[in-house]
């Protein structure tokens, strides 16, 4: 059972998340200056320039510099992305069936599997340009927009939705062109389930894990 469909469709929508999860370590560098640190993209902004530091000084010439490198990028990570909040929306209805140790695994994947992609992105788009084209902001959520200039016919339009959650905002799910991650991994994750187990989309993942 194949966990991301080789089709020409899902190929395409993997290369424009992988080139947004890229922009993470730059993300509104290029945009104007935040008036407070207690913006939702003030706050995106500080994570990602901790994030480019992990980078800057991280080793991938041994296994003991990646894992090092993989511990520090995801305790930032952590901070910043709110895992069980993506998880939950992703199993959708599938959710609340779970036991807590199968809530508690399938997070954890979830967020490996998301560090994954950002790594190869971030590593692979460094020289992409970057423009902060909005922020709103309504109670307790949030939006943050940018514009991603590819040097293609169009331009990649990507969206950060957050959540005030725990005295802080944090990333619930990220849209680029109208396509939602979340709604991506849902799709992928309901398709599994429907043909066997919550079971075998755990195993699945685990393969898939770095």
């Amino acid at each position: 059972m194949k966990f991301f469909s080789e089709t020409k469709r899902l190929l395409e929508l993997r290369r424009r998340l992988t080139i947004a999860a890229g922009l993470c370590g730059y993300l509104l560098l290029a945009g104007p200056a935040l008036s407070t640190a207690a913006t939702p993209a003030a706050q995106l902004q500080g994570t990602w320039g901790q994030i480019t530091e992990i980078f800057e000084s991280a080793r991938f010439d041994s296994e003991a510099g990646i894992e090092t490198f993989r511990t520090k990028l995801m305790l930032v990570a952590w901070q910043r992305f709110d895992f069980a909040e993506m998880a939950k929306r992703a199993l959708g209805p599938y959710w609340e069936a779970r036991t807590p140790a199968e809530k508690r695994e399938f997070v954890a994947l979830l967020a490996n599997t998301l560090a994954k992609s950002y790594v190869s992105g971030i590593r692979s788009n460094k020289n992409l340009d970057v423009l902060h084209t909005r922020e709103l902001t309504e109670k307790e959520y949030a939006e943050v927009d940018t514009r991603v200039i590819t040097g293609e016919t169009k331009d990649l339009v990507v969206n950060y939705k957050l959540h005030y959650a725990d005295n802080d905002w944090k990333v619930y799910d990220v849209v680029i062109d109208d396509i939602g991650i979340i709604a991506n991994f849902r799709s992928q994750f309901h398709r599994i389930i429907s043909r066997s187990w919550f079971a075998d989309l755990l195993r699945v993942m685990k393969e898939k894990q770095p």
